[in-house]
C-alpha cells in the first residue's frame, strides 16, 4: 500500500473518531456497566443467578444444527437495538420517510452501517428461522408433549413475516409504495372478512399517510411487544420440557 493511501486511510478514520468521540464512549460505557455490574452483583448475587439460570447440560445428540434458534434469537436482539437508533432519527410522514432514510444512510456517523445490519438481519433472520423449523419438524421434535411449542414457534414465523412486510413501507419509495399497495391487497381476495382486513392495513382505500402510519405502528409496537411475550413463553417450555429426545 502507498504511503499517499496509508495517509489517506489514517485522515478517514481521524475524522471518524473525532466526530463520534468513539475512544470517549468506550471508555464511559466500560466505566457505567462496570460500576453498574458492580453494585447489582454486591446487592444480588447476579453471577450465582446466572450460573444457575445459564448453566445447565446440553444432551449428547445436540450439535451445530440446534443453534440456529439462538441464531434467530440473537438477529431478534440485532433488529431491536438498530431499530431503536434508527428511531432516533426516522420520520414517519409520507412528506419526511424518505428523506430521513436518505438522511441516515448519507449524513447520520454510521447510519449506513445501522441501516444495513437491521436490513441484512431481518433478512437472515428468515432464512435462520426456517432452518430452526425444518431441523423441528425432521427430528420429531413438534409431538407431544412439545406441540404447544410447536405452534408457538409458527406464531413467531408467521410474524417474523409480518415484520418484514410492514417494514418494507417505512422507506416510502417506489419500490416499498407499489410492493405495499399489492401485498395489502392479498387479503380481500378472502371471502367475508378479507376486505375488512385490506381496510384495517391501508385506513382507506390507497396507501397513503394512514397506511404508513398503521404499518410503522405494527413494526415498532404491536409486534414488537407479541413477539416478546410469545419468545418468553417459547423458552420457558424449552427450559421445561428440553430440545427434543435424541433420533
Amino acid at each position: 500500500m502507498s504511503n499517499n493511501k496509508i495517509k489517506k486511510r489514517r485522515t478517514w478514520l481521524d475524522k471518524i473518531e473525532r466526530s463520534v468521540n468513539l475512544r470517549w464512549i468506550i471508555n464511559w460505557f466500560g466505566l457505567a456497566t462496570g460500576f453498574l455490574y458492580g453494585e447489582l452483583d454486591d446487592r444480588l448475587d447476579l453471577r450465582t443467578a446466572l450460573q444457575k439460570i445459564l448453566k445447565k447440560p446440553v444432551p449428547k445428540h445436540v450439535n451445530f444444527w440446534f443453534c440456529f434458534g439462538g441464531f434467530t434469537f440473537l438477529l431478534f436482539v440485532t433488529n431491536i437495538i438498530t431499530g431503536i437508533l434508527l428511531l432516533m432519527y426516522y420520520r414517519p410522514t409520507i412528506d419526511q420517510a424518505y428523506d430521513s432514510v436518505v438522511h441516515i444512510t448519507n449524513n447520520v456517523p454510521f447510519g449506513w452501517m445501522v441501516r444495513g445490519f437491521h436490513h441484512w438481519a431481518a433478512n437472515i433472520m428468515v432464512i435462520t428461522v426456517l432452518i430452526h423449523m425444518i431441523r423441528i419438524y425432521f427430528h420429531g421434535a413438534y409431538k407431544h408433549p412439545r406441540d404447544m411449542n410447536w405452534v408457538i414457534g409458527i406464531t413467531l414465523l408467521l410474524l417474523v413475516m409480518a415484520f418484514g412486510f410492514t417494514g418494507y413501507l417505512l422507506p416510502w419509495n417506489q419500490v416499498s409504495f407499489w410492493a405495499t399497495t399489492i401485498g395489502a391487497e392479498i387479503p380481500s381476495t378472502f371471502p367475508i372478512l378479507g376486505k375488512y382486513f385490506t381496510y384495517l392495513l391501508k385506513g382507506g382505500d390507497a396507501v397513503g399517510q394512514l397506511a404508513l402510519t398503521r404499518f410503522f405502528a405494527f413494526h415498532v409496537v404491536i409486534l414488537p411487544w407479541i413477539t416478546v411475550g410469545l419468545l418468553a413463553m417459547h423458552f420457558l417450555m424449552v427450559r421445561r420440557l428440553g430440545i427434543s429426545e435424541p433420533l
